[in-house]
């Protein structure tokens, strides 16, 4: 079966690589991306985390040349998600972000980090309850970004508001949660009934237990459903300790990633492909719509901001084999062969 390729619009490292390292090479970066192109993604959104305004200035001035001076990056990176540092410090909406960084929103700020970058900051994910929030999701969306609500505490309220302000997407819905929250009106509820959100999803297992993922495939509707990873350096890569924005994080045997001797998780080890087979697997969907799901719905997600900002991802394509692994990928003019 050939098929587009697969489009992740969260991921944070892969393969041993952080990609919010202020010191990222762009010979880490293709070793990254071509462990990428062994899981099918074509397309990539290399993802920064909560930091203050001068580190995220310099990890994005080192990945921006990363992905220049790449062999990958120009065909894999059309641009960049900014998940952070616009989130609920609050703890349990936190995660691992840290939360000495996070503030209101500021649309100035996003302009400045901008300044200057090859390719462009396409998809900020913030909390728009905090203080100026929705106008912040005016302002975005006006610039033509894509905004995601993440790590938020919305309500049926403050989810519409943000949504007619132009916020599209939940980032890993599910995640970014507290574990007690309001039996009905939560943040989970508010964002898939609000039928302007598309959501997207960590189906790892791990992030949220299969049968609560089915559920929530069901109320979103599986054209409205996005398979990201949320990945960290220790996707594709044993377990062991990685770096994740300055801090040390674990994988465990399991596949888990987490703060070495906490509960929390920080991002995941899953790659596209696997979620892929995975959903499928667990009978939510079709080997079709699964596909989708990880390819055209994430492009279709981006649409608007890749046409404000003049941006032409290139071409991707996936073969798979009968057992839905990946047997070749091509991005351009690259093409790969896998045993």
């Amino acid at each position: 079966m050939r098929t587009a390729g697969l489009v992740d619009l969260q991921v944070n490292g892969f393969a041993g690589v952080d990609f919010n390292d202020a010191k990222l090479t762009p010979q880490a970066l293709d070793h990254a991306l071509e462990a990428m192109l062994a899981s099918g993604v074509t397309t990539c959104l290399p993802t920064l985390i909560t930091a203050t305004p001068e580190d995220l200035a310099a990890r994005f001035a080192a990945l921006d040349r990363a992905v220049a001076e790449s062999r990958l990056g120009p065909a894999m990176c059309p641009g960049y998600h900014l998940e952070g540092p616009f989130l609920n410090d609050a703890p349990g909406f936190r995660g691992c972000h840290p939360f000495e960084a996070m503030r209101d929103p500021d649309a100035a700020l996003v302009e400045r980090l901008a300044a200057g970058l090859k390719r462009p900051i396409l998809l900020v994910t913030c909390a728009p309850e905090r203080a100026g929030g929705v106008a912040f999701v005016r302002a975005m969306a006006a610039a033509g970004r894509v905004v995601a609500i993440g790590h938020a505490h919305v309500d049926f309220a403050i989810a519409a508001a943000a949504a007619a302000a132009g916020a599209s997407l939940s980032t890993h819905l599910g995640n970014g949660l507290p574990q007690q929250m309001h039996k009905l009106d939560n943040p989970v509820f508010a964002q898939l009934a609000e039928d302007r959100l598309s959501a997207c999803f960590i189906a790892d297992g791990i992030h949220l237990p299969p049968l609560a993922l089915k559920a929530l495939i069901r109320a979103k509707g599986v054209a409205r459903s996005i398979l990201v990873t949320d990945a960290v350096a220790g996707a594709a890569a044993a377990p062991g300790l990685y770096q994740l924005a300055g801090m040390a994080v674990e994988r465990d045997a399991a596949g888990a990633m987490r703060l070495p001797g906490a509960t929390t998780l920080a991002g995941s080890a899953l790659t596209l492909d696997q979620a892929v087979r995975n959903v499928v697997g667990w009978g939510f969907v079709t080997r079709e719509e699964a596909i989708a799901m990880a390819s055209a719905q994430p492009l279709a997600a981006l649409a608007r901001a890749l046409a404000a900002q003049g941006v032409a991802p290139a071409a991707g394509e996936v073969t798979w084999t009968d057992e839905l692994r990946v047997a070749a990928a091509r991005v351009g003019d690259v093409e790969r062969r896998f045993s």
